[in-house]
Order: structure tokens, then C-alpha cells, then sequence
């Protein structure tokens, strides 16, 4: 039972040839004893045109035919006479393998996000879902691409650790206890030594801290995987269950590594660029419109270079001129989206990295600049997302992270093993995190970061 996939039938010149092609109805429509049905196979957003006389099928078999239903359809391959497609089939067999009856959750034409969100299992089914995860797939093979092309190594960091490397301590804790009788000390304290690992651990924030490790041996990792936040998040910005992109790089300063995160994102909006224009050019016209013109305008220019502290000079400005935002922006806040989106769509009209933060709303592990008040954090901000990566210069030395961790009151007993990297053989080194998700809003134009994961999990869901 040889098949042709519906994007290579629609690209085939073979006209007259006998094909076989096996997908599901998007749409059926009749008129004088013909039938024409729309069948798609997720290979491609467009779907190839079906042509059947009723008098060659039996009536039962064209009533199963809905939408929905799974079909197999050989046929001729003929020039299309139709506008916008080069050709169809002429249907001799139909086989549907299921049917698919009036109950189908996709039957309605236009159906809203929080509609469809309540049928995620179904949702990759519909033109747009179709698309975004098409894209998702062309992304992660982006990034894969280019961190080899530059002589990265894939580093695999654990998904199960006993580490925060955020110290937020927003963590998902992993454990075979029997959470009805918990064994306690003399303090009250969950005692841990009866537990699979012997001690507390949780879902991994961030595979940061063990990827340094990784660039202190092989010069340069990047990981590329699942981090869970618990954070009680309703946000359409904000998934509990998401993945990072976290790459780290022996001997690089803040202006190697500013030098990557606009090159490395730039190659992934390229990407999409020229392999996913089909499914570009549906979401700009159903979803933005200004998409594809926003993408281009990506690679246009280069990136705005903007420390923190002329950031705020510039939003004091504007609101001194009547600009007005939800929330204040004073020098030490950490800047709100609505701050930064401010800087990219309105002010500079291109995407910033903000570099030199101030070190209290920045982690630990960052290095401290001269002056004692920043950290060499190096922040890309794009249109319509706000920050997209967040990276920083790593600190070094090891005296100067102590103080740092000291003063932040941390605990250091289950960070020996990072600071070994300090006690032994430190070098300069800095990295970035890429939340995958945003970079699919962006290069999609969704407006919600539940609608470019097949499934998301967020506070008091976690269905399918």
C-alpha cells in the first residue's frame, strides 16, 4: 500500500499516473453527481482536492465520507483547473480506515483559543495547530543546526536535581513517599532518608549550573530540554512544564556573548524564514498580518546594544512626556514587558539586548562589574515577546561568588560541586537561556505561549 504524502502529490508533474495518497477529510462538497473533498495529512498546511463521480462508489461508502474521517484515495493525478492549485486526483478507490460522525469537536468553522484549548488531542488537526507545530519541529531542528554548525556539543543535563539554580525555590519536588504517612525528625522536619534519592529533590528549574560544568570541560554545550517552574502563573506568557535552550561557553566575554544571541537568533528566524513559508504565510494572513514583515525586519538591522541604567533614563523620559505605564520605573525595578516592548516597538524599533543590571534582581551566579552595582546580565528583547533570552557572563572567581552567595543568605552545602569549578581550573565563561516556547510566539504570531505547546501545563491543569 505505497503512499504519497500530500506535499510531495501537490509538488508531482506525473500527470496521468495512478497515485495513493491517505489523510483525513478537512471538507467535502457536492454538486451534480460530483463529490470534491479536501484531504490533509499534516505533511503540509495545504490540502490536496479530491474528485469523485457518485456513480462509481457506493452510496455508504460517500456518507461515511465527513469531516474528520480518515481516508485512503487512489487515484489519477490530473492538472488542476481550479485557481491556486496545480493539481488533484481523480478518485477510482476510497477506503475510509474511520469514520468520523456529527459528535467531532473540530466541526465548527472560526472556533475560539479557549475552545480549542479544551480539546488539545484534537487541536493539531486544525490549519493553525497544523502550522504552529510544524514550525515548533523546523525550530528545534534550527537549533540543533547552528549549535552544530559552531561546534557545540549536546549536552544532556538531568531533568531530576536537588539544586534551585534560580533560588526562587518555585520547584516541582519529585519523591516515592507515601505522602499520608511522612516520616519526620525531632525538628519536625520531612526526613528524607527513607526516600528513593535519600534526600529532597524537584524538577530541574534550569540545566544552567551543570551546563557550566559541561563548557569548564568541552569549551562549549548548549542543552536543549523540558524545565518546570511551579510558579502560580495565569499568565498567557507563563507554562509550569516548558523548554529552554541553555547554551554555555568557556572564554567568552559579555561582547562574545552578546555577538551570539544575535547571530544564533537571527539563523532561527532565518530558518523559518526559508522553510516554513507555506505555514508562515497562512498565520499572517489568519493570525497577524504583520508577521512575515516583522520576521524580515529581524534580520535586517543589528541589534540595539542598551545598558540598564540608559534604559530607565529613556522610560523616565517618556514618562515625563506623557507616556503612560501600569507599573512605575524607577532605577533597581526590574523592567516590566510593558517597559521593554517600549524600548523595542516604539523607541528604537528594533530588538535591544539591555545589558548591566542592577545585582538585586539579578541570580546569583552573575558577574559583578566594576562599579560594584551591576551584573554583566546580557537580555534580548524582542517586539510583542519583551526579553526572549536571558543571559549573563558568569562570576569567575570564587571568592567573589562566596560573597555573593553570603550575602544572599545561601545555603552553599548543595552547591560544592558548581563551586568546584571555581576552586579548580575557573575561567572566564558565560551562557543564555532561550525559553523555546517564546521563540515560537514570535516567529508564529500567536498571542498566548498555551497555543505553541501541544500540551500545556499550567496552574490546575494538566490534561491529556
Amino acid at each position: 500500500m505505497k503512499r504519497t504524502k500530500v506535499i510531495d502529490a501537490l509538488k508531482c508533474t506525473d500527470f496521468g499516473s495512478e497515485i495513493t495518497v491517505m489523510g483525513w477529510v478537512r471538507s467535502k462538497r457536492g454538486s451534480k453527481g460530483i463529490f470534491f473533498i479536501a484531504l490533509n495529512d499534516g505533511s503540509t498546511i495545504k490540502n490536496i482536492q479530491i474528485v469523485g463521480e457518485d456513480q462509481n462508489f457506493d452510496e455508504e461508502t460517500i456518507k461515511q465520507i465527513t469531516t474528520g474521517a480518515c481516508l485512503r484515495v487512489k487515484g489519477v493525478l490530473v492538472e488542476s483547473p481550479a485557481a491556486g492549485q496545480a493539481s488533484e486526483i481523480q478518485a477510482k478507490e476510497i477506503e475510509v480506515f474511520g469514520t468520523c460522525d456529527n459528535t467531532y469537536p473540530l466541526q465548527k468553522k472560526g472556533a475560539s483559543w479557549e475552545y480549542l484549548r479544551t480539546v488539545a488531542h484534537m487541536r493539531p488537526r486544525t490549519n493553525t495547530f497544523g502550522a504552529v507545530f510544524r514550525i515548533r519541529h523546523n525550530m528545534a531542528m534550527a537549533i540543533h543546526s547552528y549549535f552544530h554548525e559552531h561546534g557545540f556539543f549536546y549536552f544532556h543535563t538531568p531533568l531530576i536535581t536537588a539544586s534551585d539554580c534560580e533560588g526562587a525555590g518555585n520547584m516541582f519536588q519529585v519523591t516515592t513517599k507515601n505522602l499520608y504517612e511522612l516520616k519526620k525528625d525531632e525538628q519536625g522536619k520531612i526526613d528524607y532518608s527513607d526516600d528513593f534519592f535519600g534526600q529532597q529533590v524537584a524538577l530541574t528549574v534550569s540545566g544552567q549550573l551543570e551546563g557550566e560544568l559541561g563548557a569548564t570541560a568541552l569549551g562549549q554545550i548548549y542543552t536543549f530540554g523540558p524545565t518546570f517552574r511551579a510558579e502560580n502563573s495565569n499568565t498567557p506568557r507563563h507554562l509550569a512544564e516548558f523548554w529552554m535552550i541553555e547554551p554555555e561557553m568557556a572564554f567568552y566575554d559579555k561582547e562574545d556573548l552578546m555577538d551570539l544571541e544575535e547571530d544564533f537568533i537571527k539563523y532561527c528566524v532565518r530558518w523559518a524564514l526559508d522553510n516554513c513559508r507555506d505555514d508562515l504565510e497562512f498565520l499572517n494572513k489568519m493570525v497577524d498580518n504583520t508577521l512575515i514583515e516583522r520576521l524580515e525586519g529581524v534580520l535586517k538591522d543589528s541589534f540595539v546594544r542598551l545598558p540598564y541604567t540608559k534604559g530607565v533614563e529613556i522610560l523616565q523620559e517618556a514618562i515625563k512626556g506623557g507616556r503612560k505605564f501600569e507599573f512605575p520605573c524607577q532605577w533597581g525595578d526590574d523592567l516590566a514587558s510593558e517597559h521593554e516592548r517600549y524600548l523595542v516597538e516604539e523607541y528604537f524599533k528594533k530588538p535591544v539586548i539591555m545589558t548591566d543590571y542592577p545585582k538585586e534582581i539579578k541570580a546569583f551566579y552573575m558577574k559583578l562589574n566594576e562599579d560594584g552595582r551591576t551584573m554583566q546580565g546580557t537580555d534580548v528583547l524582542f517586539p510583542q515577546i519583551g526579553e526572549i533570552i536571558g543571559g549573563s557572563v558568569r562570576e569567575e572567581s570564587y571568592d567573589k561568588l562566596m560573597a555573593e552567595i553570603g550575602r544572599r543568605g545561601m545555603e552553599t552545602e548543595k552547591l560544592e560541586w558548581y563551586l568546584d569549578t571555581r576552586r579548580w581550573g575557573s575561567c572566564p565563561h558565560a551562557g543564555f537561556g532561550l525559553g523555546f516556547e517564546r521563540l515560537i510566539l514570535f516567529v508564529t504570531g500567536m498571542q498566548n505561549i498555551r497555543d505553541v505547546i501541544p500540551f500545556p501545563r499550567t496552574p490546575k491543569n494538566c490534561e491529556f
